[in-house]
């Protein structure tokens, strides 16, 4: 693994991001649309997005009355939410904060209800990255707080395919993915109790998905 191509994703998508503007369209994922079920009936009120890219699942919960920090090391991306939180009458439940998720969480311990990240955990992270953001995920969560990532599995058409980028990471059209098997899940889930790891599909190909549901313990 070479850190230096590992870190040039970070421009990559600035680069992405400036070009088009709803790269992922406007309508909320479908994980984000399960999680808000899910939040409803857990009382959560404080949600964490980390990786929140453009903002189309950051606006879903607000619309959906929680209050939210959203996370992301692309300040295009968070101008635009910022932009459409003020459109839609929705600044009040929104803050934003550009942040690599490499680095500790600027958030006192238990600070929230739940967190929530949509495709964040399989982008260019090492296994150490990511089982250090586990950790500080769960630091910043209350007692028996939620825990919800996708991530592409290796059951998906594209893993081993392209560039290998070290461990499960392929580069496909310039694009790094670290693709995740249930071990990995496993691994990363230290502190907490898995809930369940649902496999789903999304986009073309189309690529192939597990939801991660975990409560802190």
């Amino acid at each position: 693994m070479e850190p230096k191509i590992l870190n040039a994703q970070r421009q990559k998508w600035q680069d992405v991001f400036s070009e088009t503007p709803a790269m992922f369209g406007a309508e909320p994922s479908k994980a984000a649309i399960k999680a808000v079920d899910i939040f409803k009936q857990e009382g959560v009120t404080k949600v964490l997005e980390l990786g929140c890219g453009q903002g189309r699942d950051t606006l879903y919960f607000a619309r959906n009355g929680f209050k939210v920090c959203a996370l992301d090391y692309n300040k295009q991306g968070l101008k635009a939410i910022n932009e459409k939180a003020q459109e839609l009458g929705l600044s009040n439940l929104i803050v934003t904060k550009i942040h690599d998720v490499r680095k500790p969480l600027t958030f006192a311990d238990g600070a929230f209800d739940a967190c929530f990240s949509h495709m964040l955990f399989c982008m260019a992270l090492t296994t150490a990255q990511l089982q250090f953001l586990s950790e500080e995920i769960l630091r910043v969560l209350r007692k028996d707080g939620i825990s919800v990532y996708t991530v592409r599995h290796t059951g998906d058409a594209h893993y081993k395919t392209g560039i290998h980028r070290g461990e499960d990471m392929y580069e496909v059209g310039g694009f790094i993915v670290h693709f995740f098997s249930r071990e990995k899940v496993e691994l990363l889930a230290k502190g907490y109790e898995i809930i369940s790891i649902d496999e789903f599909e999304e986009g073309e190909l189309p690529r192939k998905l597990f939801m991660v549901m975990l409560r802190k313990k």
